[in-house]
């Protein structure tokens, strides 16, 4: 891969990566709800995700789905379903106000949750989404030099998508801890949770509405 055509990879990286989905959005709640550093782990996570689909996708795998259109469905449609339960939970998800002050206190002790489920609530947000593996096959290929080993050059795309996905983590981890004092307001913080839920729903319906 010649050095302007990674540039352009990554310019082009840059601004897919920017635009909010779900792993951002996960990623920035997470950072609301329990601060910078435990929220690292939910990036760990999404990462991870995506790299493997990314990788995934070179190594052959749309292909194999899109030759099999019942395996594709079912991945479809259980990553639409996961990410629908998620928008529930936010939906419903009590406040402060709704809930007794000590059960408030201690629900707050109890909240943080492992590292592992963390890392794992991540992961499986990341994966759930097959539009990644539809988007890598199309995408990828686009930037390979055909004169030269497609392995290599698919190792440096996947490696720097992931650089690049990883900052755009932070970047919505910082902008969650800018959101977290506007949302101790009980009003504010039911109202973002009504928005996060809906907005991982919308995701939901617009992945079952995927075509290969």
């Amino acid at each position: 891969m010649a050095l302007h055509t990674w540039w352009m990879f990554v310019a082009t990286v840059f601004f897919i990566s920017a635009s909010p989905g779900p792993n951002m959005l996960h990623v920035m709640t997470r950072s609301i709800e329990h601060g910078l550093m435990p929220s690292v782990m939910a990036m760990f996570g999404c990462f991870t995700a995506v790299v493997s689909l990314l990788a995934a996708s070179a190594a052959g795998l749309t292909a194999l789905l899109l030759a099999i259109p019942a395996a594709f469905t079912v991945l479809k449609l259980s990553g639409a379903a996961y990410l629908v339960w998620l928008g529930y939970k936010a939906w419903i998800a009590p406040v402060e106000d709704e809930i007794d002050p000590a059960e408030a206190e201690l629900a707050r002790a109890e909240a943080g949750p492992s590292r592992w489920r963390l890392f794992r609530t991540g992961f499986s947000i990341g994966v759930s989404n097959p539009k990644a593996l539809l988007f890598a096959a199309a995408f990828l290929p686009l930037f390979l030099d055909p004169a030269r080993p497609k392995g290599g050059q698919f190792a440096i795309m996947v490696a720097t998508f992931g650089v690049v996905e990883f900052t755009w983590y932070f970047v919505y981890a910082l902008g969650g801890r800018g959101l977290a004092a506007w949302l101790k307001r009980p009003a504010r913080r039911r109202l973002f949770n009504r928005v996060t839920g809906g907005v991982f729903v919308a995701f939901g319906l617009a992945i079952a509405g995927t075509r290969p």
